[in-house]
């Protein structure tokens, strides 16, 4: 036990559960409602990271869970605050990722008049969260916060939101510490494993697709021993990439957006598809076409840590109740065959990957994004960290870059706008030492680039890159081909974000041409300043080895065809 001999405040309690707890990174923007704890985080060992906006400190600390496995932790101020933090809240929620958000809360003897800022936080964050709560009596403090990161990191981790009521934080605490959390790993047990075993050996075109959270590097070790054993052909789901080396001759692709049309294929062929940690969601899923729903035709062995997943929208040939490191751990137990018949599969899986990502398409416009991606897979060493948000610009980073190492992308599965400049400043304070970089389209920038500053604050060389096509590209694209011709709120006009970056205090440059890329981006990196590359990009580049006008033509041409 951590019991204290002498009273401590509520809030100085709440500090030593999350010293206790090994929270070394706690995001925030400061409000009056919890002062007590900001005093408190005074004396501790925590790195506390001031931001410019709810919402940005809420990815930051959903990136830091997602890069560690361990809840990321951020504070808020109430009302406004909590509500600004909601996007990383749903990011945490969709990308099974462990957090926890402390949030102010009014005085408890004004709860339900409507006071300044009152939320009902149960009503609001309920159903975006595993766990959302009020911490009301103060002597329960430590175990309060030992639920919450229990809760965010069991089973299929997700969110925990506690309230925090003003007046709470400075009563006296006299109750003993909480010991450390630990994580309930489950794993399967030797019939499941008996099962998987001799479904594999009866089918003639298995695929493996690895998805979700709670991996680390050992899980991932795991899994690539098995596939060079088995000859297994191994897919990643959507944002999930760095779970296998793509260069690894058993790798055979991405399932996300805009996946290449010749795997969606070889899935769809398969006649046993084994899923490990991930819920094979919408995208993975290709818009739900892979796989009946809810008996799929195909064999299906569905692994995941969470026991309400299992059956949820799949009802699957072999359910797995574990962990994927469990479940990793327990393959090196399975028999490998004498004779694999699938080895050429996967061999030809892995060539029209490579095929697929080796060499940008060509685009119209001065600066070509696929050439810009295949330039830096070349340059950045192998621990760089890539981060992005959501926009169209995201298809040529998971087309045309490598992520050769565990945890070298943090980019939310929800597809969140505006997580990129957050989730750099993130990783750059775990990470001082590596590479971080930011990719962003215009709108996607904005929408967080607020958070620059932060990186500024905290000397933080984070390097920005905007790709600046002048419009919301996504929506614009969908727009072309249900009303082509027809633009409507999906233009914009933009700052010069070089100048934007020079505003702060950083470096900026701007890129009209592709062959002037690699210059900027080493100047970007020699000025050890937070950067901005700013990249003048085609409208008409909307997708890789896609244009706007070939969609428009596309769509206009069908419109005259049923017209006709």
């Amino acid at each position: 036990m951590f019991h204290r001999a002498q009273s401590r405040t509520a809030a100085q309690a709440l500090v030593d559960q999350l010293v206790i707890h090994g929270v070394e990174h706690v995001f925030c923007v400061p409000g009056e409602s919890y002062l007590g704890v900001l005093d408190a985080l005074i004396d501790s060992p925590i790195t506390v990271t001031v931001c410019r906006q709810e919402g940005g400190a809420a990815m930051m600390a959903e990136a830091v869970g997602k890069a560690t496995g361990k809840p990321g932790v951020c504070f808020v101020t109430r009302g406004p605050g909590a509500t600004n933090a909601s996007a990383g809240i749903h990011i945490a929620q969709q990308d099974s990722t462990p957090m926890i958000m402390f949030v102010g809360q009014v005085d408890r003897g004004l709860r339900e008049r409507e006071a300044w800022q009152e939320l009902d936080y149960r009503a609001v964050f309920g159903a975006m969260t595993k766990w959302t709560t009020e911490l009301d009596v103060a002597e329960r403090t430590p175990e309060i916060v030992s639920r919450a990161f229990h809760t965010a990191v069991n089973g299929r981790p997700g969110p925990v939101v506690v309230a925090l009521p003003r007046d709470m934080l400075g009563e006296p605490v006299w109750a003993a510490d909480a010991p450390p959390f630990r994580a309930a790993e489950t794993g399967p047990d030797a019939s499941d494993m008996d099962q998987l075993s001799a479904l594999i050996s009866e089918a003639k075109r298995p695929i493996f697709i690895l998805g979700g959270s709670r991996w680390d590097q050992a899980a991932r070790e795991a899994v690539t021993a098995f596939a060079e054993r088995f000859d297994a052909t191994i897919l990643t789901s959507y944002r999930r990439m760095t779970l296998f080396d793509p260069l690894h001759p058993c790798y055979g692709g991405d399932l996300g957006l805009g996946a290449n049309p010749r795997l969606v294929a070889r899935v769809k062929a398969a006649d046993l598809i084994v899923c490990v940690g991930g819920r094979l969601g919408e995208v993975a899923s290709q818009g739900y076409s892979l796989l009946e729903i809810p008996a799929p035709q195909t064999r299906l062995v569905h692994v995941h840590p969470g026991a309400e997943e299992l059956g949820r929208v799949y009802a699957p040939h072999l359910a797995i109740h574990a962990s994927p490191r469990r479940f990793a751990a327990a393959l090196a137990r399975l028999p490998a065959p004498a004779d694999a018949p699938w080895r050429e599969e996967t061999r030809a899986a892995h060539a029209d990957y490579l095929a697929w990502s080796e060499t940008a398409t060509p685009q119209p416009g001065g600066v070509n994004l696929g050439a810009v991606m295949v330039w830096l897979r070349g340059r950045l060493a192998e621990d760089a960290v890539i981060c992005n948000g959501a926009g169209n610009y995201a298809a040529w980073i998971h087309r045309f870059f490598r992520f050769r190492r565990f945890g070298g992308h943090m980019a939310p599965t929800s597809a969140s706008m505006g997580y990129g400049v957050p989730a750099a400043v993130a990783m750059q304070r775990l990470h001082p030492g590596r590479t971080v970089v930011s990719i962003s389209g215009d709108g996607d920038f904005l929408m967080n680039g607020q958070e620059f500053a932060t990186a500024v604050q905290y000397g933080l060389p984070i390097i920005a890159i905007v790709a600046d096509n002048a419009s919301y590209g996504t929506i614009r694209m969908h727009q072309e081909r249900e009303f082509p011709g027809r633009v409507s709120a999906t233009e914009l006009k933009n700052p010069d974000f070089a100048a934007y970056a020079r505003a702060f205090g950083g470096f900026g440059a701007s890129v009209e041409a592709t062959a002037d890329f690699p210059a900027a981006f080493e100047a970007a990196r020699a000025s050890g300043l937070p950067s901005i590359i700013h990249l003048k990009i085609s409208a008409d580049a909307i997708a890789p080895g896609t244009t706007l006008t070939q969609i428009r033509e596309t769509a206009l041409a069908r419109g005259a065809a049923r017209g006709g």
